[in-house]
């Protein structure tokens, strides 16, 4: 059964829509890891490019994870 857009049946539409769903919410993750390890936290004596590194290498292993 098709279902009018090239040929996918609605099964693969949605498992194709739960897929760009995962990816979506594992980008915004990353997103906000960077964010956060970018972020000045006055209450902890943190070095910056410490936070920052930790924050990227977070990120990084999100994207790894669900490989992107």
């Amino acid at each position: 059964m098709t279902t009018g857009n090239g040929g996918d049946t609605p099964r693969t539409t949605d498992q194709r829509l739960r897929r760009l769903e995962s990816q979506v919410e594992t980008l915004a993750g990353a997103v906000r890891a960077l964010a956060e390890g970018l972020e000045p936290i006055p209450s902890q004596d943190v070095r910056q490019d410490e936070q920052a590194a930790r924050g990227a290498r977070t990120a990084h292993e999100l994207l790894l994870s669900q490989g992107l």
